[in-house]
Order: C-alpha cells, then structure tokens, then sequence
C-alpha cells in the first residue's frame, strides 16, 4: 500500500546577506587603505604644510606675547575671531595636532609595507639573464672574447655591483641607494612628528620682559613669567631650579637703523655655581634643563613722582617697541599716590598715572610722535599725566602696559593738563604742585626660556632626511646582464653579449652601460 505526503513543503531558506559587523568592517578597511595610501599621505603633508602659514604670518603668544598684544590693538574686532580657532598658537591646537596626527598614522601605513619589501629585494639575488638580451633597452655584442664569468663578476664587483654567476651568465644589480634614501626620508619625516608630540607633551616655555640691573632678576616660576605654558605631561613643581639676572644689555646698530648685534650679560644662580654668561640673538644661554634665548629688546623709562604732600616714589616701566626706530609706548602708574601722611588715608580718586611716548633719537621739531634712529642719540618722552581711579583694586586683569582705557571712558581716570615732551632730567610740575621728572631710562631684554625635549630628535631627524633625499634624486636603479656564448662547436673563441635595465628614469644609463661593458673587457 502506498501513501502520500500531503504536508506543505518547507519554504526555501533565503540566503542572508552580509552582516553589519561585515559591513562596518569592510568600511574600516576601506577608510584604511585610503588613509595609508601614499596620495593621501602628500595631501596631508601639503595640509600641513598650509597650516603651518598662520603660524608665521600671525604672532604667536608662545614667542611673543608683546606682537600678540599689539595684533590686539591694532584689529581689536578681528583678533577675536582669531582667538577663538587657535590662530595665535596654531602649533598647539587641536586641528593642528589632529592633521600631524593623521599624516603620522599615514606614513606609518605607507612606509612599513615598503620596508618589508625593500628589505626582501635587497636580500634577493640579481634576477637570471633574459633569454633575449638585444631585446633590453641597451645591448652589445663582443666576438672573440678570451675571458670567462668568473672575470666578468670580478670585474663588476670592483665597480660596486651586486653579482650572482649562473652557469656561463652574470647578472648584476645596483641602485638600491634610491629606494633606502625614500625610506629613510619618510622614517625622518615620522621622527620630526614625534619630536613635535614630545615637544607638545613635555616641553615648557615662558616669556619675560626683564630691566637691566642688580636689583631686577627672575627665577623659574609660572608666577614669575609674563606669559608662559607648560606641556600637559610637564610638573609645575619639578621645573628646573634659577634665577637669572641681567646685569647690562649692549645694542649696536647699521646707520640704516638696521640691529646689528644684541648682546646680555647676566648672572646665573641655581643651576650649578654663580656664574656669569654672555649671550645673544643666535647664541642662546644653555642651561641645565632649559635654554634662554635673546627676541629682543627696549627701553624702560625712569619716573621719579613727588605728591602734593612731598612722599617721593621712583619707577621704571618697561615701553614696547612701536617700530623699527624703537618708537615705544607704555605706562608707569603711582597707586599710592597722595596718602595723607596725617591720617594715612589712602584716596583711590587721588592716584596717579603717566602714559608716555619714549622716542631714543627725538625729531628736532614737532610732531613727536615717531623716533628717527632706535639707539639713544636725542633721547625725550612725550607724557601724559592721570589722576583718578586706576582700576587696581576691581580685581579686572588689565595690561601693565597701558592705562585702563575703561577708566578713561568712565571718567574715573582724567587727563591732567597737556602732554609734556622731557629730556632726561627735565621735571614737570603738575596743577596740584606734585611733580614728575624724566630720570632716564634702562635697556631691557625680552627673554624666552623653553626646554623642548624634541629638540635633539628633530635636529637629527632634519639632517637624515635631508640625506635621505638626496639619496632618492640621485639614486638609480639599473640591473646589466653578460652571458657568454660558443658560436660553434669547432670555434675557440667566446660570443660575449651584454645587456641593460634601468629600473628608473636614468638619462645618462646608456653612457655607464658602456663604460661597464668597456670595464669588463679591460679585466678580462
């Protein structure tokens, strides 16, 4: 008896596709090989090279915060903007960091395939002759030929060929120098990143303005500095222990005006035995840890403030250059300025401040508004008295190099009569009966400290990679083969024929091959 099935049958089973986990792996390795490919490398080393041009054009705060400062005043609605994407530390921002970064990764990915196989050709042997030698872009045949290959190899070993003899053949190969200087270039280009990072990690810098003499000097602290930063990986508390104190300042110049030499003497305490040292602009001061290097330098004008109730105070105050001429501006303030000295009752509405011009070679004649010569030929400040409310004690950070301008506009801080032109010495009696004078000035410094533990990998780095390069131009790559013959059985006689390969574009090949082939004749 037979029965039928009559269930349904079972649907077929549809094939699945790909998965989400092969999807997004297949996306990694895509993005992968585009960011590892050698086009992509050269587009982010030109990004590099185009977000490197801010860092020129603009000042940056890291090496002079005085030109950061003025960039303030002169585009007071621009700098912001600037502010806000990193324009004044462009090598220490983020986008920055995110473009070296990527083109790291990249010539990570490109190099280390190309190493593996430049390192497998080099130990590889020169290839077997072809069976066609005039079929190679040179070719020559010599009859009659008395050597044999053993002579050949011998004879293009001394020119510096990597030979390998089969049976009644040679092959030879040279020019790997090319290929070794690209490695060596783009591992020195990877070496200058690192030096960046560890310079961004560990490194420090600070900035200071710092007055010639006995009674002015630093030491190594953030508090210490006018501006200063340190790496995310650098100990506030572990800096390297000094102080440094400018003892002169020597400056000489072309009759252009033009500097023609910046020189400081100053004393080192701290880093080993009291010791003095001389430095200048392209000579900085080595010391244990860091190294202070010369930007600049400027005048500091010397007040000398008598009050209505007789109390004297002396200060300088560093004027910042203007100009090539050394045309300065700045500001030199008396807050405790007019305290009665009955009820030591101090007025905030009483304080005193001068805005000044200071101009080391002095036009004979109004306007004077502009130095003509930046030593101190006919040396005058053009000042202006205020007296009122400096804005001190609000707490608001303001600039030591300027009266603050909010208290101007205020009315908190008002003009005290016209401006006055000094030469040194000169006083000016103000309407209340208190008095300035113009005592001189004094030459000061702008002085970075900077420790870069990079400093000394990207010094080698440059130099490898400019060998490197020089390496890839001039490196050529060729291979020639010799093969040598019997035309006859009855011949004596030997047919030696030879044949050359430039593996890259080499004009001058045709004129080695023959010199090569004239070499091995000679030998043999």
């Amino acid at each position: 008896m037979t029965t039928t099935d009559t269930r349904p049958e079972a649907p077929a089973a549809t094939p699945r596709g790909p998965g989400w986990g092969s999807f997004l792996i297949g996306l990694l390795r895509g993005l992968w090989r585009q960011l590892t490919s050698m086009r992509t490398a050269l587009v982010l080393l030109f990004l590099l090279a185009v977000a490197s041009i801010p860092g020129s054009v603009l000042p940056q705060s890291n090496v002079a915060i005085e030109a950061v400062q003025q960039y303030y005043r002169d585009h007071p609605k621009l700098a912001p903007w600037i502010e806000r994407v990193d324009g004044f530390d462009v090598f220490g921002s983020p986008w920055f960091a995110a473009i070296y970064l990527l083109l790291f990764t990249s010539l990570i990915g490109c190099v280390i395939p190309r190493l593996r196989d430049h390192y497998r050709a080099i130990r590889s042997v020169p290839p077997k002759v072809p069976a066609r030698l005039d079929k190679l872009p040179q070719h020559l045949s010599v009859a009659d030929h008395d050597g044999d290959v053993e002579q050949i190899a011998a004879a293009l070993r001394k020119r510096r060929w990597r030979v390998v003899v089969r049976d009644d053949t040679v092959s030879a190969e040279k020019g790997y120098l090319k290929e070794t200087g690209n490695l060596v270039f783009h591992f020195s280009l990877m070496a200058v990143l690192v030096a960046v990072a560890l310079g961004s990690w560990y490194g420090w810098h600070g900035n200071r303005i710092l007055v010639a003499g006995k009674d002015t000097s630093f030491c190594n602290s953030l508090q210490q500095y006018d501006e200063a930063k340190l790496g995310p990986r650098v100990d506030e508390g572990r800096l390297p222990p000094f102080c440094v104190t400018l003892d002169d300042f020597t400056a000489s110049y072309q009759t252009s005006g033009q500097p023609k030499e910046f020189r400081a003497s100053v004393t080192v305490e701290g880093d080993g035995p009291t010791r003095t040292a001389d430095f200048s602009v392209n000579a900085p001061l080595r010391l244990d840890g860091a190294s202070v290097y010369l930007l600049g330098h400027g005048y500091a004008p010397i007040l000398r403030y008598t009050d209505r109730f007789g109390k004297t105070q002396t200060k300088e105050g560093p004027f910042l250059s203007e100009d090539e001429m050394q045309t300065s501006t700045g500001a030199i303030s008396f807050p405790d300025a007019n305290v009665d000295p009955a009820t030591g009752r101090r007025d905030p509405s009483l304080q005193m401040g001068f805005d000044g011009i200071y101009l080391p070679t002095a036009p004979d004649q109004a306007p004077f508004v502009r130095s003509r010569f930046p030593a101190e030929n006919n040396p005058a400040l053009l000042l202006t008295a205020y007296r009122g409310n400096l804005g001190l004690d609000a707490g608001i950070p303001s600039s030591v190099y300027r009266l603050d301008q909010r208290q101007i506009d205020a009315g908190r801080l008002k003009p005290v009569g016209e401006g006055k032109l000094l030469k040194p010495g000169e006083t000016w009696t103000l309407d209340d009966g208190s008095t300035v004078q113009f005592v001189g000035t004094k030459e000061y410094a702008t002085l970075s400290v900077r420790h870069d533990p990079g400093q000394g990998i990207a010094l080698v780095a440059a130099v490898l990679a400019l060998g490197g390069l020089m390496g890839s131009l001039f490196g050529k790559r060729r291979r020639v083969f010799f093969r040598l013959t019997t035309p006859s059985p009855t011949s004596s006689s030997r047919l030696l024929e030879a044949g050359g390969l430039p593996r890259t574009d080499y004009p001058g090949f045709a004129e080695e091959f023959a010199s090569t082939v004239a070499a091995v004749r000679e030998k043999t």
